[in-house]
């Protein structure tokens, strides 16, 4: 995964972490804007997250951030 995509996950796990604790949950579409503006990006992380980790639709955001982190 390039590195621009695990940044902005990171991240956007850690805002949605402050904003609701660290129970919340959230999908792979919560990296994307609602367009459909960088599909081969939309398609990286719907990999990553569908075919790689066999994760369901709704993950906890810490779950995700660590998978990211621990996969460097």
């Amino acid at each position: 995964m390039r590195e621009q995509l695990r940044a902005k996950i990171i991240d956007v796990c850690d805002k949605k972490i402050a904003a609701k604790g660290k129970n919340v949950g959230l999908s792979f579409y919560a990296f994307f804007a609602n367009k459909n503006n960088d599909p081969e990006q939309l398609m990286e992380a719907a990999t990553w997250w569908i075919q790689t980790h066999k994760l369901d639709h709704f993950e906890k955001a810490q779950k995700i951030k660590e998978l990211i982190l621990n996969n460097q």
